[in-house]
């Protein structure tokens, strides 16, 4: 059977197969300094995703607890993610070094 690359061009809706949807508002993760109860990952991944804080940490409890990969998860948000209101997260900051380059 032949193959009409035509046909899809004129469908509608196929080019934005191919694109990103467009943003409507631009939400930024960071570990926010209310909600926290150890360092805030659970708090910034809850609000960046817009789900409620006891669900991300009932599944980062549970990859605790299953394996312990939720412990280095955890130590990389807490340095990968900056504070709320910071440009720069921690591992930024060390790998800047006290110059700041």
């Amino acid at each position: 059977m032949p193959t009409d690359d035509t046909s899809d061009a004129a469908s509608p809706g196929s080019a934005d197969r191919f694109t990103a949807p467009e943003r409507t508002g631009h939400r930024q993760l960071s570990r926010p300094f209310d909600g926290r109860m150890l360092a805030g990952v659970a708090s910034a991944i809850a609000d960046y995703l817009a789900v409620d804080v006891v669900i991300v940490r009932i599944v980062i409890v549970a990859l605790c607890l299953v394996g312990g990969l939720g412990i280095p998860l955890y130590a990389a948000g807490w340095l990968l993610i900056p504070d709320q209101g910071c440009e720069w997260s921690i591992a930024t900051a060390l790998l800047q070094g006290p110059d700041g380059y």
